[in-house]
């Protein structure tokens, strides 16, 4: 849904035109999965999804949320009687971006909002952040806090750990607020430094294919904190802060101190080689190898299923029918249990790799699944 059509219907809502139309992105992520919780490195890139507010401010202590894509009226909230944990449904979202703006001090008094967003919900695309930063970069903008993009990815997940209570790293927030078209986002999640990579696969003849499996997945289930949790376990007998910490090189001997810790073990030997990958793939893409990342994204699904244990038999089927059709490589992205799985191909092969995938999935019995070019684009921005 474009600029003018949300803003028409805020002023169909509202009565009265918006203060500004603002939009911010989904996401993919390229490699490094399960790795922005524990300190380390990711590369994800701005998908043309979006999500897109039609926001003015107010001044009365009141803040009225609307979604065009959820049914259901307005949604009314108090600034001053915002609580973690309070069950707002669709709207924790955006209301815990507004906690979390006055719980660091900013002095956010209200707002009407009316929101539609392109970006697949339950897909593992961050449909979620999508729709926090967009609220967040509104209510900057509207009250000139002067943050910058870095700040209000931080002050986006404290929203969705606090406030809406799901466990989610730094990535997709980070992502939504800060990528830049053409470009995959290389982020250390510790420091958040950041480095714009150049990704223009159509120049090199291919193509980076989602395949959402129409299974979805939800942060807030209990096998991802699990995991989260186990992770922070595991760094505790390494002795170190993080698993980030723990050298590539050093993976073996780190392991073998782990003992019959088995579940730990899996966990840490993911993160740690999952962080070693992400490095690889900056270092293919800038010495202009972009081929050579195929198998390390196939190299990372491998990790995931068996290691990680987050992949389902539908994201399975992707990557295995993908590769063994002629993909250059596959695996899943996002925190998994569901949702999409990526496919680098050559363009030429785009329709061979695309029915294959329907046909298996046909002769499984599951849902079709919904496949789409991803292209790095815009992170989030104003509109008018």
């Amino acid at each position: 849904m474009g600029a003018q059509q949300v803003r028409d219907g805020f002023i169909e809502l509202y009565g009265t035109e918006p203060d500004g139309v603002w939009a911010a992105p989904g996401r993919v992520n390229l490699i490094g999965e399960h790795t922005d919780y524990n300190d380390g490195f990711v590369m994800p890139f701005a998908l043309p999804h979006t999500a897109v507010a039609a926001v003015s401010r107010r001044e009365d202590g009141r803040l009225r949320l609307h979604s065009a894509d959820i049914e259901g009226g307005v949604v009314e909230l108090e600034p001053d009687s915002l609580t973690p944990g309070s069950d707002d449904g669709w709207a924790s979202y955006p209301a815990g971006v507004v906690w979390a703006l006055r719980d660091a001090g900013h002095p956010v008094t209200g707002a009407d909002v009316h929101l539609a967003s392109t970006v697949p919900t339950g897909a593992g695309l961050s449909s979620s952040a999508a729709l926090e930063v967009v609220v967040a970069l509104a209510l900057n903008d509207l009250y000139e806090l002067g943050l910058p993009g870095w700040q209000l990815a931080r002050l986006c997940q404290r929203a969705e750990n606090v406030y809406v209570g799901a466990p989610t790293g730094i990535m997709d927030q980070t992502a939504s607020a800060c990528c830049e078209s053409g470009h995959a986002l290389f982020l250390d999640t510790r420091d958040l430094s950041q480095k714009q990579i150049p990704l223009d696969l159509a120049a090199e003849g291919m193509r980076l294919l989602v395949v959402d499996t129409q299974v979805t997945h939800a942060h807030s289930g209990g096998e991802y904190g699990k995991r989260r949790a186990g992770c922070e376990k595991g760094a505790a007998l390494l002795g170190v802060d993080a698993l980030r910490d723990v050298p590539f090189e050093g993976l073996d001997a780190a392991l073998a101190r782990l003992g019959d810790e088995e579940e730990i073990r899996r966990l840490v030997r993911h993160v740690v080689t999952e962080d070693e990958r992400v490095e690889r793939v900056v270092r293919l893409l800038e010495s202009g190898d972009t081929r050579a990342v195929g198998p390390v994204l196939t190299e990372g699904h491998a990790s995931l299923r068996d290691d990680f244990r987050v992949s389902c038999p539908e994201l399975d089927l992707v990557v295995g029918t993908a590769v063994a059709a002629g993909a250059l490589g596959a695996r899943m992205t996002g925190g998994g249990f569901g949702g999409s799985a990526i496919v680098l191909a050559d363009a030429a092969d785009v329709d061979t790799l695309t029915k294959a995938v329907e046909e298996a999935f046909a002769a499984a019995g599951y849902k079709a699944p919904r496949v789409f070019e991803a292209v790095p684009s815009a992170g989030a921005r104003r509109l008018s």
